[in-house]
């Protein structure tokens, strides 16, 4: 067979230098490879035997010329599809993204929260296991990309990073950590292990903010300082609450803060201007250090 993918996200991401593989399209890669048949990215001009489709976001539009047959997944389709077991189990065709130099993967998947920003419980329900990270790390890389929805949630996911501790890899968690659930003992694990760059967290509402701040606190008794700390904030249209987040985190000197506008289209929650500039012209500028999002706005003629 011919089979051709499509990475939905990445195709509208050209300009791009580095796209975040697609985790589902490597094991579809693998599996057919494995069964001798022909793999390569798809091509509106070429015919094929199968067309995957993959969509992480829903943002993301989609490819009119794929074929009507087009097998697609993703929560960006707005899809609750899963893989075939036969299908899931196979080790991911790193190959096919030849620019990634690290191994990616879940130790645990679901989480026990119901966010309303979030579609993880509804798609994967509670938090459970999922695979030991030593099925997961490639032979020529020593860098693990956990990509867990709340790993601290989960004593099994607790126990795979304290086993990490003198693996010799470095890992990251791209997802952020839930600060809320950091107790002196998992501080030093955290601080025990190695890290490609950050240790993430989240911060979406107030609540979380004593918890980061604590969170910094138990870190520094173990040598890890706030500047290897990166959060995800959201900013919901709610900005003057978004301002006092920023503003209280931006007190743990050196900390990094990534502003995320909230966008859900099966909710009808679009970002509007402010929550774009807020993220991208304020924070991502690091402009956050320097003065409050209410001079910003007045600087720039924002709002009055």
């Amino acid at each position: 067979m011919k089979i051709g993918l499509h990475d939905a996200d990445k195709d509208n991401r050209r300009k791009l230098r580095k796209i975040f593989p697609n985790y589902a399209l490597m094991k579809i890669s693998a599996y057919h490879k494995s069964l001798g048949d022909t793999v390569e990215w798809w091509d509106k001009d070429k015919k094929y035997d199968r067309i995957y489709s993959s969509k992480v976001f829903s943002y993301t539009p989609e490819n009119p010329d794929l074929p009507p047959d087009t097998v697609k997944g993703g929560t960006g389709y707005g899809l609750f599809t899963e893989l075939p077991p036969e299908i899931d189990e196979m080790f991911p065709d790193y190959s096919i993204y030849p620019d990634c130099d690290y191994a990616i993967g879940y130790i645990t998947r679901g989480c026990p929260n119901n966010c309303r920003w979030c579609i993880v419980p509804k798609k994967e329900g509670k938090i459970h296991s999922y695979r030991d990270w030593r099925d997961l790390v490639r032979p020529d890389s020593d860098k693990l990309v956990l990509m867990d929805n709340n790993i601290l949630a989960c004593d099994y996911g607790i126990k795979q990073l304290e086993s990490l501790i003198d693996s010799g890899h470095k890992i990251d968690l791209n997802q952020g950590m839930d600060a809320r659930l950091v107790t002196d003992d998992i501080a030093q694990i955290l601080s025990k292990l190695k890290w490609i760059r950050y240790l993430r967290f989240s911060c979406d509402s107030t609540p979380q903010i004593a918890a980061i701040h604590k969170t910094a606190e138990l870190l520094g008794k173990y040598g890890i300082k706030p500047s290897k700390l990166f959060i995800y904030l959201l900013v919901t249209s709610d900005l003057e609450n978004a301002e006092y987040r920023v503003e209280q985190l931006k007190t743990l000197r050196g900390i990094s803060i990534y502003a995320q506008p909230e966008r859900n289209e099966s909710m009808g929650i679009t970002p509007n201007k402010l929550q774009r500039q807020f993220a991208q012209r304020y924070v991502y500028s690091g402009l956050f250090r320097q003065m409050s999002w209410t001079e910003f706005a007045k600087e720039r003629k924002l709002i009055d």
